[in-house]
């Protein structure tokens, strides 16, 4: 029962702790992108003239996984980089997500 019950608790910690969301959640559902992303890709991230391009767009959807991960941990063009901002985690998270898009 005691280690049930430690079992529990450090379930309840980890989970309380992470920030990550779990990479099946939508990526417009993630506070991740909600925070960092939408203020460029807009809410939908179909993209914002003037702004970021639609991470949804089939051209996005098809540029490889290392690729989009690299973009968003240095950065590319007016884009930013998030290397420091964001974790390995929930740069992959983002990645999956976009890469997931194109499959609906």
């Amino acid at each position: 029962m005691r280690s049930a019950i430690v079992a529990c608790f450090l379930l309840f910690a980890f989970t309380a702790v992470s920030q990550t969301p779990p990479p099946d959640t939508s990526l417009i559902a993630n506070p991740v992108f909600q925070k960092n992303c939408t203020k460029c890709h807009g809410k939908t991230a179909e993209g914002r003239h003037f702004g970021g391009p639609s991470l949804v767009a089939e051209k996005t959807t098809a540029v490889s996984a290392d690729d989009l991960r690299n973009i968003i941990t240095n950065g590319k063009g007016r884009m930013p980089k998030y290397a420091g901002k964001l974790t390995r985690e929930e740069i992959d998270a983002l990645v999956f997500q976009i890469k997931a898009t194109s499959k609906k």
